[in-house]
């Protein structure tokens, strides 16, 4: 069809593109000012990003003096605790040798037990326990034919913990009632000696 001897179609065509070119005219200012805005947002989430990055640096280095502060008190506290046993045992060095310095010596010993647990740490007490790979190390294997086999028949280093953790693996000989010799005394042997803390290693 024809309007005014022009095709309609042209003129829809000219239409659709008169509309088009006004929209990207108009789409070319705002996204000026669109850009303009994102720049400043932009600079506005700079900002904040440096300031909440300071306050983080900040409050890591006030937590770090916190926690040395606090790890140096109490290394203090036990230092404290403990000064007063050393004293009774620079007294007992300097006393006579005989029943009175064993025990002496003796009360020192219950003296720095006691500063321990209060500071959380307290002893196992393994002698005739079943070994055990998580709390026992086992050094060597001897024979007890008055213990129960696999038992801890001997500490040559006792076993701490620090509250219900393990601080330190007690060093353990191990009973073995299917060993040859009938020693009722414990006889640890180099080449039956107990590796990897482990159960299993005992048992073989």
């Amino acid at each position: 069809m024809y309007k005014n001897q022009i095709p309609a179609d042209y003129l829809a065509r000219e239409s659709q593109n008169f509309r088009w070119k006004q929209r990207m005219e108009t789409t070319g200012r705002n996204s000026n000012i669109d850009a303009a805005k994102v720049a400043e947002q932009l600079e506005a989430e700079r900002e904040r990003y440096l300031r909440l990055a300071a306050d983080f640096d900040n409050h890591r280095k006030r937590v770090n003096r916190d926690l040395e502060r606090r790890a140096a008190s109490q290394k203090e506290a036990v230092v404290r605790d403990l000064l007063p046993a050393i004293d009774n045992l620079e007294r007992a060095l300097g006393a006579k040798a005989g029943e009175d310095l064993r025990e002496g010596v003796r009360m020192i010993y219950q003296q720095i037990l006691e500063v321990l647990k209060r500071h959380g740490f307290e002893p196992r007490e393994d002698l005739g326990q079943p070994f055990d790979g998580r709390f026992h190390d086992g050094i060597a294997v001897g024979f007890r034919a008055d213990m129960p086999d696999l038992s801890v028949i001997e500490i040559w280093e006792r076993g701490w913990m620090r509250g219900s953790e393990l601080f330190r693996p007690a060093k353990v000989l191990v009973n073995r009632l299917d060993l040859e010799t009938g020693n009722s005394e414990a006889t640890p042997r180099a080449e039956e000696k107990v590796g990897d803390n482990s159960t299993e290693a005992v048992s073989q």
